[in-house]
């Protein structure tokens, strides 16, 4: 080969361009980690009937994240690698209100993927999908933040908060697979998509699958502080809002009392107005969970109520709802 030839292959360009090369970073380093859930017998059957869901592992143990609803009716699952390993998995813990689950592989030495924090994400930022639509293992797809902060209602009813918004594309099976930045690191674990919608996907982001996992390999649930009552939003009579200075025109009207709940165990009466929680306004059932969400069970509450035209502050203690 004449010297001019060997300089000319030797400073050859990457074929890839600067957003290819990104992707592919993203995929090598979160791919290994990549897993297809299965929950039915033989994993064949499952991916027939596309019963599977997807998974990643985020610990050098072998903890896995997925969603809860991918292994809501089981105990055990089969979770199968890109390099053709299947091994058990036990469900370790599920937060249905989250709809995030954890599993613990029944294997060591497993590759793992970290998990992020959202605050490293921004709008129009790249964002890789890896997951196994309709059991197509392995399966990428790549697209942009959309938005930040979005709030997704889970099965349970309740919001999840913090919700990413994004255009990678997602499929039935994608459910419990990770979104992943540029450098590969989990900032979310993808939840669900708007049918019949183009670039329209959402994942719980890592912060809150971080705490999750944290909340189950630390206590074995998902603590959450409960009062103990009934309740429906309320709109205010504007003349009160006003008399009283009151932030918002909408409250939580409690309609009864668990039986040896702390509601119970209070002052707090049905009919009671419940306008805020530790002087944080409470415009609604939806505020009102986030609040509940954000101290744990043992907690002293000071609730500000209406009863009638009066404004009263009621502590109460939050604990665990009965069962966890």
């Amino acid at each position: 080969m004449l010297e001019s030839e060997a300089h000319s292959t030797a400073a050859a360009p990457d074929p890839l361009d600067v957003y290819s090369a990104a992707v592919v970073g993203a995929v090598g380093q979160v791919g290994p980690a990549v897993v297809s859930v299965y929950t039915g017998g033989a994993e064949e059957a499952a991916r027939a009937r596309g019963g599977a869901g997807s998974g990643v592992v985020v610990t050098p143990d072998g903890y896995l994240l997925t969603n809860e609803h991918v292994v809501q009716r089981v105990e055990r699952a089969r979770i199968a690698f890109v390099d053709g390993r299947t091994v058990s998995a036990v469900v370790t813990g599920r937060d249905p209100a989250t709809d995030l689950a954890v599993l613990r592989a029944e294997a060591s030495a497993l590759p793992y993927a970290q998990l992020a924090g959202t605050q490293r994400l921004r709008a129009g930022q790249l964002v890789v999908a890896v997951g196994n639509p309709f059991g197509y293992e392995s399966t990428v797809s790549a697209g942009v933040v959309s938005a930040l902060g979005r709030s997704l209602r889970s099965r349970q009813g309740r919001l999840i908060e913090g919700i990413v918004q994004h255009t990678a594309a997602l499929n039935p099976g994608n459910s419990g697979g990770p979104l992943v930045d540029a450098q590969g690191a989990v900032t979310g674990i993808n939840t669900a998509i708007i049918p019949n919608a183009q670039g329209i996907g959402f994942a719980v982001p890592a912060a809150t699958a971080q705490w999750v996992l944290t909340e189950i390999l630390t206590q074995g649930r998902v603590r959450r502080a409960w009062l103990g009552i009934a309740a429906r939003d309320r709109p205010l009579d504007l003349r009160l809002v006003r008399a009283l200075g009151l932030e918002a025109t909408r409250a939580v009207e409690i309609l009864s009392r668990e039986r040896e709940g702390p509601a119970a165990e209070s002052d707090l009466q049905p009919g009671d107005l419940i306008v805020a929680v530790n002087e944080q306004a409470v415009d609604g059932i939806d505020t009102l969970h986030r609040l509940l969400g954000g101290v744990p069970p043992g907690t002293a509450l000071a609730l500000a109520v209406i009863r009638r035209t009066q404004r009263l502050t009621v502590p109460l203690t939050a604990r665990e709802p009965p069962g966890g």
